[in-house]
């Protein structure tokens, strides 16, 4: 392949590219805003999630110990909940840990840039 070949076909990438510039940028706002608002949506969900569980779970543990409040097994259940509280804590942290999984965001983007680097190895070829 001639050098003012090989000049041509870089020039007609370069063109490709910069044509693709502005869609490049379009698709990046669309899914900037797409991964936005399912940060936001999950992480409402979450916080929802964790004060209705914490108020269900500690009226729960203040009604077991109110029951045993007058056995002698009083103290035992006292420090039988603290325990649960405990271990429930400790387990849930290392679910959180094993379950991290990297954000799927961008893909659109991702699989654009990747078909048109394709696209460029080929006509560089």
């Amino acid at each position: 392949m001639s050098i003012h070949l090989r000049a041509t076909c870089w020039r007609n990438v370069g063109r490709f590219y910069a044509s693709r510039i502005a869609d490049y940028g379009e698709l990046f706002s669309i899914e900037l805003e797409q991964a936005r608002a399912q940060l936001v949506r999950e992480v409402i969900a979450l916080i929802a999630l964790a004060v209705a569980a914490l108020f269900s779970l500690s009226f729960l543990s203040v009604a077991v110990i109110a029951t045993a409040l007058g056995t002698r097994y009083f103290v035992h259940v006292a420090w039988g909940v603290a325990g649960v509280w405990v271990v429930v804590c400790v387990a849930s942290f290392a679910v959180v840990r094993a379950q991290r999984r990297p954000a799927r965001s961008f893909d659109g983007l991702r699989e654009e840039l990747r078909n048109d680097l394709e696209t460029a190895r080929e006509a560089l070829r």
